[in-house]
């Protein structure tokens, strides 16, 4: 929310990726960044998860703004947004609520209906509990699963928070996925070819993916106090349809997860960052993927 940092119109740091991709670091406020430095319909992809307005502890900002102060920061946000997409592009909002407001998403969701058609909503799994009994003769589950991790809730009232969001905008509502790229194999091998559409062992993964976090034993190992795993933009990227010449930006790019997943893609990334530790973490993670990269 504050403009924190140096004078945007040069990037803080360039970093030239994979087939001829460039990553570029911004510090400084994103909506004026996006405003001063991003050309009308210049982008494919937005990937960002932005405050909660939760009261999680950040360096630099307030995450405890009035809800219609944090609502209307959203909205100019996504008037930005609109602005710098190009007709065809795709905007991955992830934002989560508490289990004492369930309408946080929601409600900043409605301050976008403005903005864009709401193409796809996308629940990420963060833990999941499957009972062998329910599934059937799935030959690969044989027994009891419960994966992922969260965060456990003591209450009476509310159940452990398990989920978050993943808003899909577009413009117009018509953008065409490449919803095979994050496909999944049948469980049912004899469909492949009885349908149509079925001619590989891939189908659309829909609107459930599971997505669990690394696991953090301490603070100490958690620069940021409130990330998403790179898998997540990846797989965002992967669906609009990762290509050369692809610009993906992060309006609140943290320490990196959508700078490491476009790095990993080979597309050009632009990351605004208000938190100068934050935005040096981040480098610092793609510069050593980058070294793994090419070795």
């Amino acid at each position: 929310m504050q403009s924190t940092g140096q004078d945007l119109g040069s990037p803080y740091k360039v970093i030239r990726g994979l087939r001829e991709s460039t990553l570029s670091f911004f510090l400084g406020d994103c909506v004026r960044g996006m405003r001063n430095d991003l050309k009308d319909h210049s982008i494919d992809i937005v990937v960002t998860s932005p405050p909660y307005n939760i009261g999680i502890r950040y360096g630099k900002h307030d995450d405890n703004l009035p809800r219609e102060k944090y609502l209307d920061w959203m909205e100019e946000l996504g008037k930005e947004v609109k602005r710098a997409l190009g007709d065809d592009g795709s905007f991955f909002l992830n934002i989560g609520n508490t289990p004492k407001d369930q309408w946080i998403a929601w409600d900043v969701a409605r301050r976008l209906r403005g903005q864009f058609e709401l193409q796809n909503v996308i629940h990420w799994i963060k833990s999941i509990a499957i009972n062998k009994q329910d599934v059937g003769a799935y030959p690969n589950i044989v027994g009891d699963v419960a994966v992922g991790h969260f965060k456990p809730i003591v209450s009476k009232r509310f159940l452990n928070d398990c989920h978050e969001y993943i808003f899909h905008f577009t413009r117009f509502g018509d953008t065409k996925l490449q919803k095979l790229s994050i496909g999944v194999p049948y469980q049912d091998k004899t469909n492949i070819g009885r349908w149509k559409t079925a001619t590989a062992d891939n189908r659309d993964r829909g609107n459930t993916w599971f997505i669990p976090y690394e696991t953090i034993k301490s603070k100490n190992e958690r620069p940021h106090p409130a990330t998403f795993p790179a898998k997540l933009p990846e797989m965002c990227i992967k669906l609009h349809g990762a290509r050369q010449g692809l610009k993906v930006v992060d309006p609140f790019s943290g320490i990196g997860s959508t700078a490491l997943a476009s790095l990993k893609l080979g597309v050009s990334f632009i990351g605004f960052e208000i938190d100068k530790e934050y935005l040096e973490e981040s480098i610092s993670r793609v510069i050593a993927a980058k070294k793994k990269l090419e070795v």
